[in-house]
């Protein structure tokens, strides 16, 4: 199932590069936006090939005109597939590290193109500078960010600490976004084994926690409130049949 799952997940990256290619450089951004949500709508079924289920708990409405920030915890890969599908109205832009940008059909080009921001995390100062003007720009286009605090992935489940330069800057820059936790939980059982083989029937969960206001002079606290509420959130998930 690992070689039928990895067969239909390469042929559909290769063949959306293309259609993506055309989309960005034909016709427009709606277009370019559309073909990724459908590739990751594909990808979330290729994943129900290994008898995952996914939840997806949004109990909570989201103003789809103004910007906002989601905060999540990383536990693998197949943590951005259901992000862009089901906050597609939000126009999610991720944060990534520099090196994803070339070599990986569809998805580098997606992160070049897409709206999304590469950063070189070996220079933590430049980084800084780019989230900035990064958040600047989608407040400007009511368009929103997705940021992965912890840094690296969770290789057991267990949250990390967050690295909270980026994300400061994020709200200081975004002042009239919203800040939206999201708890991501059993999707750290796909690196387990370093994607292959890929285990059956994990039941991936992601719990959208209720929306805080960005209020000036109270950053430190409103990253505490987000860090404590994701790192409860992943310890029920996990424990939940």
């Amino acid at each position: 199932m690992s070689i039928v799952f990895y067969g239909c997940f390469g042929f559909f990256l290769l063949i959306f590069h293309g259609i993506q290619w055309v989309c960005f450089y034909g016709l427009g951004y709606k277009a370019h936006k559309h073909s990724i949500e459908l590739l990751n709508f594909l990808l979330l079924r290729f994943l129900n090939l290994l008898g995952t289920r996914i939840s997806f708990d949004h109990p909570h409405p989201l103003p789809s005109n103004r910007s906002i920030i989601f905060v999540v915890n990383h536990q693998s890969t197949y943590d951005i597939p259901p992000l862009i599908w089901y906050l597609r109205k939000h126009h999610p832009k991720f944060i990534s590290k520099k090196e994803l940008g070339k070599g990986i059909p569809s998805v580098s080009f997606n992160l070049r193109h897409g709206g999304a921001l590469l950063i070189d995390r070996k220079n933590p100062k430049k980084a800084i500078e780019a989230i900035q003007n990064f958040g600047k720009r989608l407040s400007e286009k009511k368009h929103s960010a997705v940021i992965f605090p912890e840094g690296t992935r969770s290789r057991n489940g267990k949250t990390k600490p967050f690295q909270k330069a980026g994300l400061m800057s994020l709200l200081q820059h975004m002042p009239d976004a919203l800040i939206v936790p999201i708890s991501v939980g059993n999707s750290w059982r796909f690196a387990e084994h370093k994607y292959f083989p890929m285990p059956l029937g994990v039941r991936l969960k992601l719990k959208v926690h209720p929306a805080l206001e960005n209020i000036p002079g109270e950053n430190e606290k409103l990253l505490q409130t987000v860090e404590t509420t994701i790192g409860i959130g992943v310890e029920t998930l996990q424990h939940q049949n």
